[in-house]
């Protein structure tokens, strides 16, 4: 095993009785650890002094002995210690935690790296991989013209999204990467340069080490595009191309465009009041000019590469006209009709640039030329030069940058990513009443029932004429709302259809959500002709449905939305090519809060069965067939729908992926998944992996009956317990404020958006990300597990003690055959491995009600083990994540540095919460706090 009493200033070397206990796989990343833990160690002496280094270590030790051997003695020195320790002192400890944390994480992702790299050198096919999905389709029979075809017709993006739990600064990111890079290239390192490799990772160090890690002001949603576009710029504007090439390589064939980015940056209103329409124009400006300077840079360095002479070699007649319109009369480019041809196409690049978002290309051989009107264009002209390389022996030029640029055009075009626009359904129905009442059309539109308001929004629809009156004095909100609507259609016009493509209604509670947004295209001139007749709306309206009720009544409220008169029609006119589109998206989160992880687990495959379902037979003999595409709010926790991707993919019910799939990425989870570039393509290949896996590979039968009503009876049990808990026991809500640091996460500048939809202490309007991220925080994780190991004790139960064997077999056959029910339990195998009811008992004594504080944690610690001795009986696994080598791996190694923050988190709030006044005028012990989360939250990864 790796130790986990390594002191942070270890030797680089592991010494050979340490190293027996680590298996040789382990040794780099065990190498690694010791020297970025040793550098850290020495910068904290340099830095901080002698006396503090040793009391950092002090305290390790402390927490490793609580931690390990239970050693109530070193659990009250430990106590004893951190209650003397001056606000410096302890800033100065948290820091030091925090950084190792951060450290250990590059060092995994190195190892994560280096560990595939050994096994596909070996001949290995890992699960995930696209080598291991082709082997798997071959197996099966499936010719690789059906995959190409299945591809051509697939829809996958992951979509981008700002959530206060990304709790890192952009600087420190920067130095991060620079420190992997640094990493990445250690195995290369001759002996002679070991010194000068070491003094450049000191250096890195010293610069996190002196970097401030939290902000002083509120993230504005600018910095939150900025925060976003960086990893265009390190991962997906590279990578994404050369994933197609690998897909080509293996298959032989033209792969067409299916994999894009999303992105809510800029047009998420769902309670942020800061994303309004000049918010949603920057973003557009500024995606636009990334992905240009994206393009000039790489056409500058094609003109490097292709130094091509017609001295020597031909051209096609199309390429020797794209070099002589070229504006290049430099003497000495002449003869090179490449170079000339690229000299001209960055002109117009430039010119581009100058007219979408007003900027400057960085060179300027000729002035620049009239713009490219359309992406197409652009890409119509590369594909000239890649034709005329190929029939003139010059295809080995065209594959390291010219066909990675021309991907890069096909994904990105001038947009880069899609922007969604997302509201809830209440406030689009503040506009559409104040719109209606000024217009002397309908005074009261709130009180209408649903049936009335059908009536006037369809009257509505099929009239001509707009409601909006000119010089009419409307309110600041329907103002903002409108400019939205109005910016998206001029953005569309700009920068191209892609550019914004989605309507999200937050709260889909009925069908009147739906036309109201539908009416509000219309007023803005994104909706063309009368419903009746001829209407088509640029953007594709998306309901979310995101609590229990709501995912239950999903398919009703889509059938009677294609009911009316003339929906299905309009949709079915937008279609291009026969294929026409509908989104629904799912909340993972809100539906976890409202009725706990299985029964919002449940309840998520039940919608998406009858979604199907519904259209399945809407699409019935039809001339254009409309695709469903299913669009899977998940966060980064498990009680938001986060785990391994692969996996659940893999788990939806049949039928429903069908190569179409959008799913959010959010937090520190972006960060952990796309900083790193390899580790950003490998994420993206298992992605696209699973949807062709579950697209080609999985059964059409759903699962037998017996497992659908065993999963409808744990439900309603694990609902019942978890409700319980949180709505209806006494003072929950008093004690999830005291025992979690919820309090101290709202006051963190790590997001643009509130952390409670309303001024209240009300569970039901906290926003689900904290929730999740504050139960992560003291090591409970509660949202990932709380209910099951009561409806596994009630179903077992059920036909009394002659029942309890037959039962236990179908829950043992329900994991090994039902892929749904084993993605749940092994993602609440890991939630359940990653708390800690110890640490968590520390936060619990925080609530000064006694009985308060007893009654709500024994509840908590009884189901806790409840829920461990339930996965145990069904998997027969008594250790947790048995299936997961490289998590156990992480804990081993990262828990007991993780331990120190959490001790020290807990002894900051005590003391900032036992007299605010004083601890408000003390800066230092509050920014404790704050550190703490961050480095708690880079320990644990996926936190929020």
């Amino acid at each position: 095993m790796i130790r986990t009493d390594t002191p942070i200033a270890a030797a680089s070397r592991p010494s050979r009785n340490r190293a027996a206990a680590v298996p040789e796989k382990d040794l780099p990343l065990v190498e690694d650890i010791r020297l970025l833990g040793r550098i850290l160690g020495d910068v904290i002496r340099e830095q901080e002094g002698k006396k503090a280094f040793e009391l950092i270590e002090q305290i390790r030790q402390l927490s490793v002995a609580f931690r390990r051997h239970d050693d109530k003695q070193a659990d009250r020195d430990l106590k004893k210690l951190l209650k003397k320790l001056t606000a410096d002192q302890t800033v100065s400890v948290i820091r030091a935690f925090t950084y190792f944390s951060h450290l250990a994480n590059l060092a995994e992702d190195r190892h994560h790296i280096r560990r595939r790299a050994i096994h596909e050198r070996a001949g290995g096919l890992q699960q995930g991989s696209l080598a291991m999905t082709m082997q798997r389709l071959k197996d099966a029979g499936i010719p690789r013209k059906k995959i190409v075809q299945t591809l051509a017709q697939s829809h996958v993006s992951p979509v981008l999204t700002a959530h206060p739990t990304e709790v890192q600064r952009k600087s420190i990111l920067d130095a991060e990467r620079a420190i992997a890079a640094l990493l990445a290239g250690r195995d290369q390192v001759l002996p002679r340069d070991e010194a000068d490799f070491e003094l450049q990772l000191r250096a890195r160090v010293t610069q996190l080490w002196q970097t401030r890690l939290l902000r002083f002001t509120k993230l504005t949603v600018a910095d939150e595009i900025e925060n976003a576009l960086s990893y265009y710029q390190t991962t997906f504007l590279t990578q994404i191309p050369r994933l197609y090439r690998d897909l080509e390589d293996s298959l032989g064939e033209r792969v067409e465009p299916f994999l894009r980015m999303g992105q809510w940056i800029g047009g998420d209103r769902d309670g942020n009041p800061n994303v309004t329409a000049p918010t949603l124009e920057l973003a557009l400006h500024s995606q636009a000019d990334m992905v240009l300077r994206h393009h000039l840079t790489q056409v500058h360095l094609l003109g490097a590469e292709l130094s091509v002479s017609a001295m020597l070699a031909t051209v096609t007649p199309e390429m020797q006209a794209l070099a002589e319109r070229s504006p290049d009369t430099n003497a000495h480019r002449q003869d090179e009709p490449y170079r000339r041809a690229l000299t001209g196409m960055y002109a117009r690049l430039a010119g581009t640039l100058q007219t979408l978002t007003g900027g400057e290309a960085a060179r300027h051989a000729v002035a620049p030329q009239a713009p490219y009107l359309h992406a197409s264009e652009f890409l119509t002209d590369l594909q000239t030069i890649e034709a005329s390389l190929v029939v003139n022996h010059g295809a080995a030029l065209a594959r390291a940058r010219l066909r990675p640029l021309m991907r890069a055009v096909e994904v990105f075009g001038f947009h880069l990513a899609t922007i969604d626009l997302r509201q809830s359904s209440d406030k689009h129905e503040e506009v559409v009443a104040e719109l209606l009442a000024t217009a002397r059309i309908e005074a009261d539109y709130s009180a209408l029932d649903e049936e009335a308001k059908r009536t006037v929004l369809l009257r509505q629809l099929n009239d001509a004429r707009p409601l909006r009156l000119p010089g009419a004095a409307y309110s600041p909100h329907t103002v903002s709302e409108l400019a939205i609507f109005d910016t998206a259609r001029s953005g569309r016009e700009r920068f191209g259809a892609n550019t914004i493509r989605h309507a999200i209604i937050s709260h889909t509670e009925t069908v009147s959500d739906l036309l109201e947004v539908m009416l509000l295209q219309k007023e803005s001139g994104l909706m063309h002709g009368l419903l009746s007749e001829s209407a088509v709306c640029d953007l594709i309206v998306v309901p979310l449905f995101e609590t229990i009720e709501d995912l239950r009544n999903a398919a009703p409220i889509m059938r009677d939305y294609y009911a009316l008169p003339g929906v299905k029609a309009m949709v079915q006119r937008g279609a291009s090519d026969g294929y026409c589109e509908q989104d629904i998206m799912l909340g993972y989160s809100d539906s976890n809060k409202d009725g706990g992880i299985f029964t919002s687990n449940w309840e998520l495959y039940r919608a998406e069965t009858a979604l199907v379902e519904l259209f399945d037979a809407l699409s019935h003999k039809a001339k254009k067939p409309i695709q469903l595409r299913m669009f899977h709010g998940r966060g980064g926790t498990v009680g938001r729908g986060g785990g391994p991707a692969y996996q659940a993919i893999l788990a939806q019910p049949p039928g429903t992926v069908r190569g179409q799939i959008r799913l959010t990425e959010q937090g520190e989870v972006i960060g952990s998944k796309y900083a790193n570039p390899e580790i950003g393509r490998r994420n993206l290949e298992t992605l696209v992996a699973a949807t062709l896996e579950a697209t080609l590979l999985q059964t059409t039968q759903d699962a037998p009956e017996a497992f659908l009503e065993a999963a409808n009876e744990l439900s309603l049990a694990s609902m019942a317990a978890y409700r319980a808990l949180v709505y209806e026991t006494p003072g929950f809500t008093d004690y999830f404020f005291s025992s979690t640091p919820i309090r101290e996460i709202a006051e963190l500048n790590i997001g643009s958006r509130p952390a409670s939809r309303k001024a209240s202490q009300k569970i039901e309007d906290l926003r689900a990300i904290p929730w999740g991220f504050s139960w992560g925080q003291c090591r409970l994780t509660l949202p990932g597990w709380y209910g099951f190991g009561s409806a596994i004790q009630t179903f077992l139960q059920r036909n009394g003690p002659k029942g309890v064997s037959k039962q236990k077999a179908l829950l043992q056959k329900m994991v090994s055959e039902w892929p749904f029910f084993n993605a749940l339990l092994s993602n609440m195998d890991m939630v359940i491995a990653k708390s800690d009811l110890a640490l968590a008992s520390r936060y619990a004594d925080l609530v000064e009600d006694k009985r308060l504080r007893t009654k709500v944690f024994s509840a908590i610690e009884a189901e806790w083990h409840r829920t461990a001795e339930a996965l145990t009986l069904i998997t027969g696994a008594k250790q947790r994540l048995v299936n997961n080598e490289a998590l156990q791996r992480s804990i081993r190694h990262r828990f007991p540095y993780i331990d120190p923050l959490h001790h020290l988190q807990v002894e900051l709030v005590r003391r900032y919460r036992a007299d605010e006044h004083q601890a408000h005028s003390d800066d230092k012990v509050r920014r404790g706090i704050h550190i703490s989360i961050n480095g708690i939250a880079a320990g644990l990864r996926n936190t929020g």
